[in-house]
């Protein structure tokens, strides 16, 4: 678990790990599309940051952030990346699939929504085996547009699930946005079901997201009921890739320009001897990743049941 004096300097830590992904990517090293999480860091190491290991993290296919907030290893996360068999998922996953046991990260999806009955059935369990722990599912507004994320809202309201189902809202399914695809507003949706419902914009500060979290967590415990959290959110990099996109006209450079003048990442001046620390445990894991073997054909059998 992040301590909380050490969040900035964490949030800081997987950017820094990123724009080096950013660095590397044309060198054809990394094996699988990138959902980069620049900008929005501080989501993931507040929401993470008074999780136990026991707690289970559910998140989407954009999940570098948070998988490294979970304590995920870095050596296995970059590794991951270029498809070696020391990967996490043993080199099977790639970007898009992350998923570590030992600090119950709990796997992506490239698929929209997907995660969402898995987090729904593992807060169920729990319920049922009386366990202590509590279920997060981070997923974006798209998520919102399926069927599914309705159905799981209504069966964890319905059961009093210990799950909290947290929104990252930058307004877009890839380059459209909530106003093009939803009929309805997500918080008062969210009551309708019952929920314990809380909503935070000023999200660059990760030590604000965690005490903001921290709160929630405690309310779910105690009352014993599920919550609905949306963040504020705003990606700096393209939908997918490496590149920006203003551009496309999807979007204003006015409103990156507007949310990173906020961002602690970007106006704080870290010590050198931080960032000599931080680049020198990134190469070494980009080393470690470049050493590891590539997966052989018959590991395509491994962990799969008959």
């Amino acid at each position: 678990m992040i301590k909380s004096s050490n969040l900035l300097e964490r949030a800081y830590f997987i950017r820094c790990i990123e724009d080096k992904i950013i660095e590397i990517y044309p060198s054809d090293l990394i094996q699988s599309p990138l959902h980069l999480s620049i900008g929005q860091e501080s989501l993931a190491v507040g929401v993470c940051a008074n999780l136990t290991i026991e707690d289970q993290l559910f998140t989407t296919y954009r999940s570098h952030a948070y998988y490294l907030a979970k304590g995920g290893d870095l050596k296995a996360f970059m590794a991951e990346l270029m498809g070696r068999k020391t990967g996490c998922c043993q080199g099977k996953g790639g970007s898009m699939h992350l998923a570590d046991s030992s600090v119950n990260f709990m796997g992506t999806s490239a698929i929209v929504a997907s995660t969402l009955p898995h987090a729904v059935g593992a807060a169920y369990a729990n319920l049922i085996h009386k366990k202590s722990n509590i279920v997060i599912c981070v997923i974006g507004d798209g998520a919102a547009d399926a069927g599914i994320y309705h159905e799981s809202l209504n069966f964890a309201s319905l059961h009093n699930l210990p799950i909290i189902f947290v929104i990252e809202d930058n307004d877009l399914a890839v380059h459209t946005t909530k106003k093009e695809r939803q009929s309805f507003d997500l918080e008062n949706h969210a009551k309708t079901y019952g929920f314990l419902t809380y909503s935070l914009n000023d999200t660059q500060d990760p030590d604000a997201v965690s005490k903001f979290m921290q709160g929630i967590y405690l309310e779910v415990k105690t009352r014993k009921k599920p919550a609905w959290v949306k963040l504020k959110a705003f990606r700096y990099k393209e939908h997918v890739g490496i590149s920006e996109d203003f551009g496309a006209g999807y979007r204003s450079k006015s409103d990156y320009l507007a949310w990173s003048a906020k961002d602690p990442l970007i106006t704080k001046k870290f010590e050198i001897e931080t960032i000599n620390k931080i680049d020198l445990e990134i190469d070494q894991a980009i080393e470690f990743a470049k050493n590891s073997p590539f997966p052989e054909l018959a590991d395509l059998y491994t962990n799969v049941i008959q």
